[in-house]
């Protein structure tokens, strides 16, 4: 799979907007400033083609990247206190809808900031994609922030954090700054779109 032929497709604030889907979709979902954008552009080889902000709440679209065989899609960040009650019904109405309209969802990759334990966002996004069946694997960013036994503790407690959640899921500890997990996240991408 060539993962260096990537174009930046569209953004859709509403879900009037989207376009039927004819390709393959991963998405990465997660809480914001979780560290999307820095992922995508990881496994694309790519500085900026999914823009790295500061400020938590920045990706309030549906973000769609085209590759030949498959599309990956950053979903707005959920979680971010400072929101106003009229956008946050707005991205709940669009995540929702984004899952709901029989699109070719292979694997959403659901991104936990290893440094801290599961939100409760993060335990209902979980619980959300397991009863509608949607595929899942967790990665855990910003590993490399943590010592070798805060890294083993927090990977211990995230398991039971997660319980049935986690069990059989794939767990990828990842870090945008040194690489860690990109490859383990490229592989998870093509065995879930069949090509291994």
């Amino acid at each position: 799979m060539n993962w260096n032929k990537v174009d930046f497709e569209a953004a859709f604030g509403t879900l009037e907007q989207l376009f039927q889907s004819d390709l393959p979709e991963i998405c990465f979902s997660g809480r914001s400033n979780v560290g999307k954008s820095s992922l995508i552009n990881k496994i694309l080889n790519r500085k900026s083609i999914a823009r790295v902000s500061s400020t938590p709440g920045k990706t309030v679209t549906i973000n769609f990247y085209k590759l030949d065989e498959l599309r990956l899609v950053d979903l707005p960040g959920y979680g971010y206190a400072k929101v106003a009650d009229s956008e946050r019904e707005r991205w709940a109405e669009l995540m929702e809808g984004y899952f709901r309209t029989n699109r070719n969802i292979r694997l959403c990759l659901q991104l936990i900031d290893m440094r801290h334990p599961a939100t409760d966002f993060d335990i209902s996004m979980l619980e959300f994609l397991a009863h509608f069946e949607i595929p899942y694997a967790v990665v855990l960013t910003k590993c490399d922030k943590l010592n070798k036994s805060e890294f083993n503790k927090r990977l211990s407690s995230l398991k039971e954090e997660l319980g049935d959640l986690g069990s059989n899921v794939k767990i990828i500890p990842f870090s945008a700054l040194k690489g860690t997990g990109a490859d383990d996240v490229r592989k998870a991408i093509e065995v879930a779109i069949g090509e291994n």
